[in-house]
């Protein structure tokens, strides 16, 4: 065990923790907004209690992703100083944008949003939430767009003195193609989260029958996001691995195990391969499916791993360009069979509501984790399969890490972190399960706190 393992352990460890509260940041703020909106459309006070209980949790759970995020940018500069060295002309232009401005956006109009609900007039009122659910999504966009950069430079050249990475078109960074993929699937993965965790806060309140009028809206809304948010991600997906398969072809190798390029390629329903991740040894597969994935064409040319090891020994020198093929061939499936079983949750509870069926809400309670699960196995594959690269085809995992970082400090940095998010993660399970627990506010309440003077609509 080296720093390097460590420093990619602690790194990994706090970007999916952070990751667990994001989607559903970005799924809510769109969804309360849609609440707010819908009670300023119809004054049905439903709507406004709506508002006020689904507003809470999402508050709650932006608390928390704001302070787990921020560990994760100290960690350039403590553990990865020699690629925050090689990319910060370049890494830094959209994630200063992402702060200067997403961010300022997102929390000024939260900020207005929870102290100006009897300050403000409704339409100003409901304008502050929207703008917030805008600086929500633009602050994924600039932190995806850093992220594509990394899985895809473009707008940049390399200082043959300096030997760093400068920036020479930010709107290629902005615009690049992985970018223009990833963010549409994020977003609709973030909706999914939403719409599930809406799905399963309602489930259990119909469950006990408390505010069946409440949460029975709550429901069919979560259930149609959801089911709409389910296609998308597999339309968005779909598109994302064709950009993959030309971008970065040896991670589609090793999302399929597939050792040896193929036309047409058949797709791996089960593969048993060697300890070590070098070849197959059983698989059961789908003739022509991987082609029209990758390609879009059922007979098209898949490039297997042991022919891409060739060439990129070739092309970047001695050394193994193979990630961890296991990992990255069940973070792969995982992340897809956990977005589908959401998916066909949405499409069960469209049949099952009308009904109230107690067998689903037991489901539909038990199958909130599911997108938390997608979100988290599509981004292990993501990073795990673009190994060795930090940067794809230019700089390498270990030419990132902080020379002068001992093992003894970053072993300790990863204890302390690791017992941090465990306490971090115990306080934000009660809060949750508190306020879902606690409901909605009454309407009388909602009617004394938000006083609505005639002249305000």
């Amino acid at each position: 065990m080296t720093a390097l393992d460590v420093a990619r352990w602690q790194f990994g460890i706090t970007t999916v923790y952070h990751f667990i509260f994001v989607p559903l940041t970005i799924g809510l703020s769109i969804l309360v907004a849609g609440m707010q909106t819908a009670w300023y459309v119809r004054r049905d006070p439903v709507y406004l209690r709506m508002t006020k209980f689904f507003g809470k949790l999402f508050l709650i759970n932006f608390a928390i992703g704001v302070v787990t995020g921020i560990v994760q940018e100290f960690q350039f500069g403590m553990n990865w100083s020699d690629y925050s060295r090689f990319v910060g002309d370049i890494f830094g232009a959209p994630l200063a944008m992402e702060g200067l401005l997403a961010f300022f956006l997102e929390s000024t109009f939260l900020g207005l949003w929870i102290f100006g609900w009897d300050k403000l007039s409704p339409r100003l009122h409901l304008a502050t939430i929207w703008l917030a659910a805008l600086g929500t999504n633009l602050s994924a966009y600039f932190i995806l767009a850093a992220n594509s950069w990394m899985q895809h430079p473009v707008g940049y050249r390399l200082n043959p003195v300096t030997h760093r990475a400068e920036l020479t078109s930010i709107s290629k960074v902005l615009t690049n193609s992985t970018t223009l993929v990833t963010f549409p699937h994020v977003l609709f993965g973030a909706f999914l989260t939403g719409g599930v965790f809406l799905i399963g806060v309602s489930a259990w309140h119909l469950a006990r029958k408390n505010e069946t009028v409440l949460f029975g809206k709550a429901m069919r809304y979560g259930l149609v996001v959801s089911l709409i948010a389910a296609i998308g991600v597999s339309v968005s997906g779909d598109l994302q691995a064709r950009i993959m398969t030309k971008q970065q072809p040896m991670k589609m190798a090793a999302a399929e195990a597939l050792y040896t390029t193929s036309a047409p390629a058949s797709f791996s329903l089960f593969t048993i391969g060697s300890l070590d991740g070098g070849r197959e040894l059983w698989s059961v597969r789908a003739p022509h499916v991987l082609s029209f994935m990758a390609t879009g064409d059922p007979n098209g040319k898949v490039e297997g791993i042991d022919d891409l090891q060739k060439a990129y020994e070739a092309k970047y020198g001695a050394g193994s360009y193979k990630p961890v093929v296991p990992v990255t061939y069940w973070s792969f499936r995982l992340m897809i069979g956990f977005g589908f079983l959401a998916g066909l949750l949405a499409l069960a509870g469209l049949w099952f509501q009308r009904r109230g069926n107690r067998w689903f809400y037991r489901a539909a309670l038990a199958s909130m984790a599911l997108p938390f699960l997608a979100n988290t196995m599509g981004w292990i594959f993501t990073e795990i399969g673009r190994q060795p690269w930090t940067v794809f085809g230019v700089l390498r995992t270990k030419d990132g890490v902080s020379p002068g970082v001992g093992l003894g400090s970053v072993v300790t940095s990863l204890t302390v972190f690791t017992l941090l998010y465990a306490v971090l993660a115990v306080i934000a399970g009660a809060l949750m399960v508190r306020y879902v627990r606690s409901g909605p506010p009454s309407e009388e309440e909602t009617a004394t706190e938000d006083p609505l003077p005639a002249f305000s609509y």
